[in-house]
This record gives structure tokens, C-alpha cells and sequence, in this order.
């Protein structure tokens, strides 16, 4: 098999599509495939170790590696950053492995338009791959979602809502996979890696 070029793996989907599942599987599966470490300003939970879970940096730091440009992409949710420095992504892929994100439409949003303005060789320019997972209907996702059990009627409603506006954002990916069959879409996800 030829040398893989490090990939800077961009993946998004509706809550219920089974990203998470897959992202999972990949890192499992594949020594050379490691989760990106995002920056944040909120507080360690439990045992989240710096450095391990997440980056923790007070809101002054964040703000101010912001104006520098550091950040690829971020957001603020619920009063506290979250973002991914191109440092990050750069080091990981430096080392020869594969850079993974799970991140929502809006992220890669914010990753195409910064690497936008990366010389052409640039490698996160080169090695970007934004790829969209796909429920087969929003009926089997509002079935997975209720199947779930954990959410209340109005979260489900809200999600559900939430997921026909980024299902509309699919088309702007490299690529889309369906995830009809976990098995099915998993090996479309490898192939599209082994093929990059």
C-alpha cells in the first residue's frame, strides 16, 4: 500500500447520523488516526487532563490567540471557546499520522475559508478532507434519536430541526456517505482515506 499523505480529516453529520460511532471506529482501528485536541476555556470536568482531553486556556489567552490568527476554526458555545489551532493540526500531521475532526457545519466552514489563503503545498491545504455523514431519512433519524431515550420532547424537536439545516450544508462537502448500514459506511469511510 503507498505512503498515506497525513489527512486532516473534517467530519460532520445531524445529531442520531452515527459520527461519533464511526469517528470512534477509526481511532480504534488505526494507529495513524488520532481524535485533534481542541482548545477551551471552560473548566476541566472529572478527570480531563490538559493536554489529553482538551488544551485549557483562560478567556484572555484564547481571545488573544484569536486575534493572532491561530485559530483554524472556533466558536462560543454556552459562554466558554472551543477552537482547533493550526499548530495542532500542523504538529499532529507533521508526525506522518491523520488529524480527525468531529465538528459541525460551521467549523469546516471556518477550516475551508482559513485554508483558503494557505500556499497551495500548505499541508492541512493539501491534506484537507471534509467528508458529510447522512441518516438515510430524517424519519430513521428521528427514530434513532427517539430510540436513544435520553432526550426530552423538545431536544428531539430542536435536533430534528437543527439537522435538516446542516443536511442542506452536504452538498458543500467533498464527500457524502449515507450511513444506512454502520458496516457499509464504515468501509465507504476507509476507502475514502485509502484513496486520498
Amino acid at each position: 500500500m503507498k505512503k498515506l499523505k497525513p489527512l486532516m480529516l473534517a467530519i460532520s453529520a445531524p445529531s442520531g447520523a452515527g459520527k461519533s460511532t464511526l469517528c470512534d471506529k477509526l481511532v480504534h482501528d488505526f494507529s495513524n488516526i488520532v481524535y485533534s485536541i481542541s482548545c477551551t476555556t471552560r473548566a476541566p470536568r472529572g478527570d480531563e487532563k490538559d493536554g489529553e482531553h482538551y488544551y485549557f486556556l483562560s478567556k484572555k489567552e484564547f481571545k488573544s490567540r484569536i486575534k493572532k490568527g491561530e485559530f483554524l476554526e472556533y466558536a462560543k458555545v454556552h459562554g466558554n471557546y472551543y477552537g482547533t489551532l493550526e499548530d495542532t493540526v500542523l504538529y499532529t500531521m507533521e508526525q506522518g499520522k491523520h488529524i480527525l475532526l468531529d465538528i459541525d457545519v460551521q467549523g469546516v466552514e471556518q477550516i475551508r475559508n482559513a485554508i483558503k489563503g494557505f500556499d497551495a503545498n500548505h499541508p492541512i491545504r493539501k491534506g484537507f478532507i471534509d467528508i458529510f455523514i447522512l441518516p438515510p431519512s430524517l424519519e430513521e433519524l428521528e427514530k434513532r434519536l427517539r430510540g436513544r431515550g435520553t432526550d426530552a420532547e423538545d431536544v428531539i424537536q430542536k435536533r430534528l430541526k437543527n439537522a435538516k439545516k446542516e443536511i442542506e450544508q452536504a452538498r458543500l462537502y467533498g464527500y457524502e456517505i449515507v450511513n444506512d448500514d454502520l458496516e457499509l459506511a464504515y468501509t465507504e469511510l476507509k476507502n475514502i482515506i485509502k484513496n486520498a
